[in-house]
């Protein structure tokens, strides 16, 4: 019935997509706890266009993923906007927290709440990063000058030698993945390819923030180590394992 009546009335059906473009709302609110609560409005058009981008990267990334669908999409949204555009951050934090040190204070970015340094490492593997150093009296002691981790001739040859990530058994192309610092530079290591991989939104967070380890063998080849019990039974929801 309803495309009947589009066919019969096409001004109509125009007029009715328009309205649904102006009606098109985004909110992004902020919780007691730290957390952002989405909520949106989209009209057909756009809600197609969303859901075709966020479908294939919402799929599972292994048998490890235990991820519930609506965790899924979520993640995918955020790997969709930070697709082939890097971190540009100023990242505002102490040298103890730099450092890691014991009773250190967490990080801060513009638009964001303050976070660890685990995805201040995370964030600085791959992009352009200027840093605000902080006294322990919050006196700025120094602004680092943004730089690019990794060059545009070292991703190149990532993309070419890796071809994606890294992760066994994950599919997600190059062109989708950030460049990885198996050890990391904040430690000493080296940004040159010895000491680089690609890895994808998920498996770069899994790798920092989740605790997961990454051991390259002798003959190149890439093992993962779970996280502790504890820490995957703290971080987890409980629902998580729910299809």
């Amino acid at each position: 019935m309803r495309a009947g009546r589009h066919a019969g009335d096409p001004e109509g059906l125009a007029l009715e997509q328009a309205r649904g473009v102006e009606a098109r709302k985004l909110e992004l609110l902020a919780l007691e706890d730290g957390l952002f609560s989405l909520h949106g409005v989209l009209d057909p058009v756009g809600a197609g266009v969303l859901r075709t981008a966020l479908e294939p990267l919402a799929k599972r990334s292994g048998r490890h993923d235990g991820r519930r669908r609506e965790r899924r999409l979520a993640d995918a949204l955020i790997e969709l906007a930070q697709h082939g555009r890097p971190a540009n951050l100023q990242v505002t934090t102490s040298l103890e927290t730099l450092l890691s040190a014991t009773g250190a204070s967490s990080a801060e970015v513009e638009f964001a709440t303050p976070f660890s340094v685990k995805t201040v490492e995370r964030l600085a593997c791959d992009c352009t990063l200027t840093r605000v150093l902080l006294s322990p009296e919050s006196v700025i002691i120094d602004v680092g000058r943004g730089r690019r981790v990794v060059s545009p001739s070292q991703r190149r040859a990532l993309h070419h030698r890796d071809g994606g990530c890294c992760w066994p058994g994950c599919d997600r192309p190059a062109s989708w993945t950030d460049a990885h610092h198996l050890v990391h530079w904040v430690r000493g290591g080296t940004t040159d390819l010895g000491n680089l991989i690609l890895l994808c939104h998920r498996h770069h967070w899994m790798v920092h923030e989740g605790q997961w380890q990454l051991v390259k063998t002798d003959d190149g080849r890439l093992l993962t180590i779970r996280p502790p019990v504890l820490f995957e039974q703290r971080t987890r929801a409980p629902d998580s394992l729910v299809a």
